[in-house]
């Protein structure tokens, strides 16, 4: 389906700028396969690099996660290239990055709605068909959006995101317990929320409280991990993760970096450090607020949305 919509040829060229782990990647290279066109692999992604390989080998598509692109036109800019191959871009950013992306290239930036469970995007669009949204269903698939007891909701209605069809997974490898839940009742249970409006198109609204997840420059990161290491530190200590104003994206799926109001220094103790060492860069916070008191629901547990609402923006 990524073929049909984006109109790939035999001409098309795509840069693999993220890791062949995520489906994006994987899937955009048997796009272009299938389509005839060729892919150029690189072992990791320099965005001056990039530029240079982009008009060397003519690229016509590249995958977009924050910071991908911004550092894309910066490099750009500063190489005096006009990237006049480049045609497509497709992913999630902020709407300032793609509206650069307009201002200053001649490509389109697509996106939509999607998962590794579904082959990536389920939902697509150019960003300028319908700003904010994140695309119409793609037509070998079927989505609904859902009640907690999986009745569908009417248009303008938010509901949880489920989908149907050839382009879904098959299950958890060794957790047919998972399987069986996010499979029940025949669809897929994305742990999304999404409205759609009278015209069908899909917008995307926010991850289900039991499936929050952080999504800093495209990777998995869960709240619980860095919450369990949060609560091991002397005190009482809560953790809501905010957005990252360098990370950020727009509205479709992943969005959010670790950070809580105000930057300041993290209390070395035993317990953060020694998962610092053993965790992944992108899982550590970088940076940390103190406050006495957090926001808090009717039945005493943490009001994420209204953290979010008072410490999110300019954080």
């Amino acid at each position: 389906m990524v073929v049909q919509s984006l109109g790939f040829t035999a001409v098309d060229r795509y840069l693999l700028a993220l890791p062949l782990f995520h489906i994006t990647a994987l899937g955009n290279l048997v796009a272009h396969l299938h389509a005839g066109g060729a892919c150029v692999l690189v072992a990791r992604y320099d965005a001056e690099e990039a530029v240079r390989l982009i008009d060397a080998h003519r690229i016509t598509h590249l995958s977009d996660f924050p910071p991908v692109l911004v550092n894309l036109l910066d490099a750009a800019q500063k190489l005096g290239s006009k990237l006049s191959s480049l045609k497509h871009v497709s992913g999630l950013d902020a709407p300032p990055t793609i509206q650069r992306l307009h201002d200053e290239t001649q490509a389109q930036f697509w996106t939509g709605f999607g998962q590794s469970e579904t082959t990536g995007f389920v939902s697509i669009q150019r960003v300028r068909d319908k700003p904010g949204a994140a695309g119409r269903p793609i037509p070998v698939c079927r989505v609904r959006l859902v009640d907690d007891y999986d009745r569908e909701v009417p248009a303008g209605t938010p509901g949880e995101i489920v989908v149907r069809g050839p382009v879904v997974f098959q299950g958890y490898f060794g957790q047919p317990d998972v399987t069986a839940y996010t499979l029940r009742n025949g669809w897929h249970h994305t742990g999304d929320v999404g409205r759609f409006d009278d015209e069908g198109w899909l917008y995307y609204v926010k991850r289900k409280p039991e499936k929050e997840l952080i999504k800093p420059g495209g990777e998995n990161v869960y709240p619980a991990e860095v919450e369990s290491v949060i609560v091991q530190m002397d005190g009482d200590r809560r953790g809501v993760r905010l957005r990252d104003p360098r990370r950020q994206v727009g509205r479709g799926r992943s969005r959010r970096s670790s950070k809580c109001g105000r930057p300041t220094a993290i209390p070395p103790n035993r317990s953060s450090t020694s998962w610092a060492r053993r965790s992944r860069a992108f899982k550590r916070p970088h940076a940390v607020a103190f406050t006495d008191a957090l926001p808090r629901t009717a039945d005493g547990a943490v009001d994420r949305e209204a953290v979010k609402a008072r410490w999110g923006t300019g954080a």
